[in-house]
């Protein structure tokens, strides 16, 4: 049995982790894989455009409402080319701490059996502004191998993704786990691929795509789906379906 490849997608609010992973997640589904995605942000839109436009319930918000004595589809529903699909939630606001909404679900979802050996894949969508004990989880607690950061070249993204980098680095003293690349997401700021270039040589995190802006995003995004579950053949498609390919070559290479 090969082991499942546990990876996180870090980057700040609004930065398009959550448009990347999904539709990674739907490129490696048109290979033919099974893939589990992990929502780690409060906004719990880590799914919607794999569920057809569906906001689902949270695992907090769940537990808030039936008690800790759940069944698995309480808590997953299936999505885009069998995509299981989770949202961790957060507390309500000015309550408790967001990032324990992740550590309450991955821990939920290993006690009901949701790591079974048919999957691939498992990404966790988390929200990098911050990167406390909760938010680093996918990392502390050695699930999560492999770190990829989505990144523009605004101030604040790349920021952000200097803290996620110098965060992971910690954990990688201790064999958790390694920042592979840097998804560089068009703002189309100005010299922005100087820039995030320049971030990258400067971390040593090589850039392994870049996404262009492209309204053609939003407008499959209101239709409640990815690109790629909208026109496969599109040239933004291919950006998303070469992503997937490069996590697929590495995992060839193993």
């Amino acid at each position: 049995m090969s082991e499942i490849r546990q990876i996180a997608i870090y980057g700040k609010g609004g930065i398009g982790k959550s448009t990347t992973t999904q539709n990674l997640t739907a490129g490696l589904c048109e290979h033919g894989k099974k893939v589990m995605v992990v929502g780690c942000d409060p906004k719990a839109d880590s799914t919607r455009l794999l569920l057809g436009g569906l906001a689902q319930k949270t695992v907090l918000d769940t537990i808030r409402d039936e008690g800790e004595d759940i069944e698995l589809d309480r808590i997953m529903r299936e999505g885009y080319g069998g995509t299981r699909c989770v949202e961790s939630g957060g507390p309500e606001p000015g309550v408790g701490c967001a990032g324990r909404g992740i550590i309450t679900s991955i821990n939920m979802l290993e006690n009901l059996g949701a790591y079974t050996d048919d999957l691939d894949y498992v990404f966790y969508d988390v929200l990098g502004d911050v990167v406390c004990g909760g938010f680093a989880m996918p990392i502390r607690e050695g699930k999560a191998k492999e770190i990829y950061i989505v990144a523009s070249g605004e101030m604040m993204a790349l920021y952000a993704a200097n803290n996620i980098s110098s965060a992971v680095r910690n954990f990688e003293d201790r064999s958790y786990a390694r920042v592979f690349g840097i998804v560089l997401n068009h703002r189309n700021v100005e010299n922005e691929t100087e820039k995030v270039q320049a971030f990258s040589e400067k971390s040593g995190i090589p850039i392994v795509g870049e996404i262009p802006r492209s309204d053609e995003i939003i407008r499959y995004e209101d239709q409640g789906m990815t690109v790629i579950e909208g026109d496969k053949d599109s040239a933004i498609s291919k950006r998303f379906f070469d992503l997937a390919e490069m996590l697929l070559k590495a995992e060839e290479e193993e």
